[in-house]
């Protein structure tokens, strides 16, 4: 790997999954060096087929298994200047207590991951780094072993931090353009309201373009970012714009007639046809989903100001019982949307 000083240093990534390959094979492609610490699964296929990353805009970046450096650990031996958390919600905090007893103090780890919560409970599991939250805007897909696919557009965002600034050119130059902000809350939650649609698309059992086509299934993603979106007004926050338009503005525009709506919506409609929500991966072969970091959150959030997000709650409820391709009348129904 060269050895550029446009790189302040090493990077590990931690969870070498979709979001996880996608990010460091750019990094790596552009000259960093990258140390991916996955799961056997990956590990093989990386190994076997090398990492390739793609995206929406034709862009396109190979890397030999002979180039690429694999871990199922935190290398003892190993300083990155920068780890990117890209596990699962659920393996946060293990996948930071095992980062905490292998780096010093200080070091920097940049939470890429869905939800709102993680990079706290990153904390609380590893006091002695410095977890700083983040937001992957873009939808990535595995398309075939070590192929791994940007979907959509957007820009990644972090919380703002010096040592964080001096990585800036070097995610541009891979082609990640990252921004900070000196509160990532209102992002946060700006990106949770997108993200409902992930159980939503998870359940319709199509991909995400066609999805979203789909009136009946849009109803139900109106529904539950209008609910989310009373939560937080009641708890106070107000969710940063993600989108192309306003949260409000988005609500309406997912309510509208689908032909309608391909007109207004063209630039949130530019999605590969092969795009498709991480929840549906999880929910097609059997793993846990992130759906309590999603909705769930929501509901949480909903306790603590005293009020109820039943549609939220029942989400979590169907995600979790694995009804299979639900058609858009049936989801309607079972959230109890009329």
């Amino acid at each position: 790997m060269s050895s550029s000083p446009i790189f302040p240093g090493p990077v590990l990534v931690m969870g070498a999954g979709s979001v996880g390959c996608y990010l460091g094979g750019a990094l790596a492609a552009s000259g960093a060096d990258v140390t991916f610490v996955a799961r056997p699964r990956v590990a093989t296929a990386l190994a076997e087929h090398g990492l390739t990353v793609t995206d929406l805009d034709g862009g396109r970046a190979v890397l030999a298994p002979s180039a690429l450096k694999l871990a199922s650990a935190v290398p003892v031996d190993l300083r990155p200047a920068l780890v990117l958390l890209t596990v699962k919600s659920g393996a946060t905090a293990g996948a930071a207590a095992e980062l905490g007893a292998a780096l010093p103090g200080g070091t920097r780890v940049v939470s890429m991951q869905n939800g709102v919560s993680n990079a706290a409970v990153a904390h609380a599991a590893a006091p002695h780094l410095c977890v700083l939250p983040g937001m992957v805007p873009y939808n990535v897909a595995e398309l075939a072993p070590g192929h791994f696919h940007r979907g959509t557009t957007g820009h990644l965002a972090a919380q703002d931090d010096a040592q964080l600034r001096a990585w800036l050119p070097a995610f541009e130059r891979a082609g990640l353009a990252l921004t900070l902000h000196a509160d990532l809350r209102p992002v946060q939650w700006g990106k949770l309201l997108l993200n409902l649609n992930n159980p939503v698309n998870a359940l319709s059992g199509r991909p995400l373009r066609d999805e979203l086509l789909e009136r009946g299934y849009r109803l139900c993603l109106a529904a539950l970012m209008a609910e989310t979106c009373a939560v937080l007004a009641r708890a106070g926050i107000e969710p940063a714009q993600v989108a192309a338009v306003k949260p409000a503005l988005l609500i309406r525009l997912l309510r509208l007639p689908t032909p309608l709506f391909r007109l207004v919506a063209a630039r949130m409609l530019r999605i590969d046809r092969q795009a498709r929500s991480s929840m549906a991966d999880d929910l097609q072969i059997g793993r846990p989903t992130e759906i309590d970091a999603l909705c769930g959150a929501v509901v949480e959030l909903a306790q603590e100001c005293g009020v109820d997000a039943p549609l939220n709650r029942r989400m979590v409820e169907l995600v979790k019982a694995a009804p299979g391709a639900l058609a858009p009348g049936t989801l309607k129904r079972r959230l109890g949307i009329g």
